[in-house]
């Protein structure tokens, strides 16, 4: 055993060069597990349709005055081609995929809630 190995390993356990390769490597799950891709792509898909738009409307607000920030702030909607390149490209179409169900549910929740709360207000007024 050398310094670098580790002092203790599970009992029974023999280490080859091939299985220090394969300890140093992402394990299945990071690599090639489909619903690692799924998740990391819908979430990220969430986290783009409520981060981005907020941000993009603070930026342009700093470095412009009102009207000009309200004049460009309909490029947001670009936002859409990162996804719509990812599903088009083979190797990140599966990511791409889930990463548009992301941003459409997302949106779609955050419009119902958005809905029924100013329905609930506008009666309680009435």
């Amino acid at each position: 055993m050398t310094t670098d190995e580790p002092a203790v390993r599970e009992a029974g356990a023999e280490s080859t060069e091939g299985e220090d390769a394969e300890e140093r490597t992402p394990s299945w799950w990071h690599r090639d597990h489909p619903t690692f891709i799924a998740l990391a792509g819908f979430f990220s898909g969430m986290l783009s349709v409520m981060l981005v738009p907020g941000a993009y409307a603070g930026i342009l607000r700093l470095l412009f005055d009102y009207d000009t920030a309200e004049r460009l702030f309909p490029y947001i909607l670009l936002i859409l081609v990162v996804p719509a390149v990812l599903a088009v490209v083979p190797r990140t179409r599966r990511f791409g995929t889930y990463m548009l169900i992301g941003m459409a549910l997302t949106t779609l929740v955050v419009l119902c809630v958005a809905s029924l709360v100013l329905y609930f207000m506008v009666r309680s007024q009435a």
